[in-house]
């Protein structure tokens, strides 16, 4: 009976797991003892074992895969790096280029190659986090962002350079060619009219304000226009009064420099106060005064004479242009009370004016400076108000007008030797819009111009 009892326990304290539990028996017949065990169904967790035994199996699997994936990610890293600094190189490398040579590469494929870079670091993203990834999403977005501007720049300014390189070029080819063409000019002499014609005027040599300042717009400056003048550096500058119609005095300079300095200055008064009231007498009004053989000769206040004064001794004459219209009647477009305006050229002097009988365009006269009368005149087609002002080069008028406020034109010619006219297209610069006075110097064939208070001289060119 005892060792029946004992081989129950071992039995059941060996599949139990060392759980231990009292149980009685029966005896049948001589050897046989039976008796009933009842085990919990917790002793021995069976089908959780066999769970926890598969379930090892798979997470070995899935760690060996996942070990895999890892291991390729780091090789695709190491390939996304390599791809990632070329892309940098080229970009810095296509920073350096020059405007023209950026014209010649491929925009599009590098753009496809950084929208290929940009969805495998989505991925990479997807499937791994990590400050190391935000970063090399970050450097692929600066490198996309600079092509796009290289790319503009590329549009909007390379191929506009491409384009002036290529006009330069063909103006610099042009050039060549004309001047393989041109034969040796043959200089003129100063004096000479032995040429045929005006064939163009310097860029504007901008000298300086009127000595009296920015509120008196009209006037007119120059040189001595007599041919061979005695005084041949001596300067004067006539500004009319800030209601751009009366001359109260002029003033000269010994030389360049001294007008220049503002010094060395010598004014002549054409006006008198007598008893608080000015006399007018000898005054002038337009800016179409013009110095002769040391003398101002100018249109005389409120009347059709014609005006002359000494600059030395200050002797004054005057006498009447017979049917000259006045007092601003038919003045230049630009500058007014300038219906009487004198010139001065190779051939001597002139005086250019209007008459009624005419209805206001031009009449040229030869004024005989012994006896200061007109002696010969010539009457021509152009309009003068349609005029923006006018110069004689040769016994030749040229006349001007405004194209735009930087530049003028000289579009009308009459030759006084063929009682001619015609109509050319010869352009000068201006350093302002309007246009008071030219006067033409024959001593250095010059054109000095006043416009808007500013003293500014031309160079002019004569076809051989």
């Amino acid at each position: 009976m005892m060792y029946f009892y004992l081989l129950a326990l071992v039995l059941l304290h060996s599949a139990a797991g060392f759980v231990t539990q009292n149980a009685s028996g029966t005896l049948m017949g001589k050897d046989r003892c039976v008796c009933e065990v009842q085990l919990p169904d917790s002793s021995f967790p069976a089908k959780k074992v066999g769970f926890l035994e598969d379930e090892t199996i798979r997470l070995s699997n899935r760690v060996e895969h996942e070990m895999q994936m890892i291991e390729e990610q780091d090789i695709r890293m190491d390939l996304y790096l390599e791809n990632l600094m070329n892309l940098t190189k080229r970009v810095e490398n296509l920073e350096k280029m020059r405007p023209e040579d950026l014209i010649e590469f491929n925009f599009e494929l590098l753009k496809k190659e950084i929208k290929e870079m940009e969805i495998l670091i989505l991925e990479l993203r997807k499937k791994q986090k990590g400050t190391h990834v935000e970063n090399l999403d970050m450097e692929v977005r600066n490198i996309s962002k600079i092509v796009n501007q290289l790319e503009t720049l590329d549009k909007n300014s390379v191929l506009k350079t491409q384009r002036e390189m290529e006009l330069l070029k063909k103006r610099i080819l042009d050039c060549e060619k004309n001047l393989k063409n041109m034969k040796p000019t043959v200089p003129i002499p100063l004096g000479s009219c032995q040429h045929h014609g005006l064939a163009r005027i310097s860029n504007p040599n901008l000298l300086q304000m009127n000595w009296k300042g920015s509120g008196y717009k009209y006037g007119a400056w120059g040189k001595d226009a007599a041919w061979n003048a005695t005084k041949k550096m001596m300067y004067w500058v006539a500004p009319l009064n800030a209601d751009g119609r009366i001359l109260e005095s002029v003033r000269t300079y010994p030389t360049l420099y001294d007008l220049q300095m503002y010094k060395n200055q010598m004014d002549l008064p054409l006006i008198t106060t007598i008893k608080n009231k000015v006399n007018y007498t000898i005054a002038g009004q337009g800016s179409g005064m013009v110095v002769y053989n040391y003398n101002l000769y100018y249109n005389c206040y409120n009347s059709r004479d014609m005006c002359r004064i000494n600059l030395s001794s200050a002797f004054q004459q005057r006498k009447t242009i017979p049917g000259a219209v006045f007092n601003n009647k038919y003045s230049y477009s630009s500058s007014s009370y300038q219906d009487i305006d004198f010139a001065s050229d190779e051939k001597g002097l002139w005086v250019l004016y209007t008459t009624e009988e005419n209805s206001g365009n031009i009449v040229v006269g030869k004024v005989n400076v012994a006896t200061l009368t007109v002696n010969s005149t010539w009457t021509t087609t152009q309009y003068k108000p349609g005029v923006t002002n006018a110069f004689m080069i040769c016994g030749v008028l040229y006349a001007t007008r405004s194209v735009s406020p930087k530049q003028e034109e000289v579009f009308y010619m009459f030759d006084t030797k063929t009682g001619k006219d015609g109509h050319i297209s010869i352009m000068l610069e201006k350093v302002t819009e309007k246009v008071q006075s030219l006067n033409y110097n024959p001593n250095d064939r010059k054109l000095y111009m006043y416009s808007d208070g500013f003293l500014t001289s031309y160079d002019v060119f004569m076809k051989p």
